[in-house]
């Protein structure tokens, strides 16, 4: 475990390769599951405000799911999360023509209609934050549709904390960033003195 401020961030975080291959899994991570993305409560208002420009984008399934359950639900467990068509994908998914699963939230974002790029929990995917009262724990989330990008990861020589820099800079800062590199960069370079 590495120790930054109030996190607690699995070692795996570190070890293990990992990138996004989304020609091959088509975006599973937007359908499989047993609920909705994770949401954060500062994010509820901001699924508000950037709904009317999000809306084009989706699917008219997704557009009725919302319209019927809002822009955000709470699943079985009571936890905040985006609503679901049917049971299965993301009601801010849609499919593009090469039937990858896209979300509409970062479809608006990349045509600069919204400055909102889609919620943390997506972003931040396959790491996994837990709250506690004192910490977070951060963990990767091992999961077989996830092994391409894994491959994928270990060709390219791309450590998962390099590849998901960017969400956890938005999540927790420079500052901490540069810590978490600098951590994980020690214990390689002491586990391979060992060697």
């Amino acid at each position: 475990m590495i120790l930054i401020d109030n996190t607690c961030i699995s070692d795996d975080i570190g070890d293990q390769f990992f990138v996004c291959n989304i020609e091959k899994c088509k975006g599973a991570c937007c359908v499989e599951g047993d609920s909705g993305a994770p949401l954060e409560p500062e994010e509820l208002p901001i699924l508000e405000q950037i709904y009317p420009h999000v809306e084009p984008y989706l699917t008219e399934a997704g557009k009725q799911v919302i319209a019927k359950e809002g822009v955000y639900t709470k699943d079985w467990e009571g936890d905040l999360v985006t609503p679901v068509i049917d049971g299965k994908e993301c009601a801010y998914a849609f499919y593009d023509q090469k039937g990858t699963l896209k979300c509409g939230i970062e479809a608006a974002y990349n045509d600069g209609k919204i400055d909102y790029k889609k919620p943390i929990s997506c972003h931040l995917y396959p790491i996994r934050i837990t709250k506690y009262d004192q910490y977070h724990a951060l963990n990767y989330d091992r999961w077989h549709i996830c092994n391409s990008a894994c491959s994928l990861g270990q060709d390219l020589g791309v450590p998962l904390y390099k590849f998901l820099k960017e969400p956890l800079i938005r999540a927790y800062g420079e500052a901490w960033y540069e810590q978490l590199v600098q951590e994980v960069e020690e214990r390689t370079a002491a586990g391979n003195a060992k060697k």
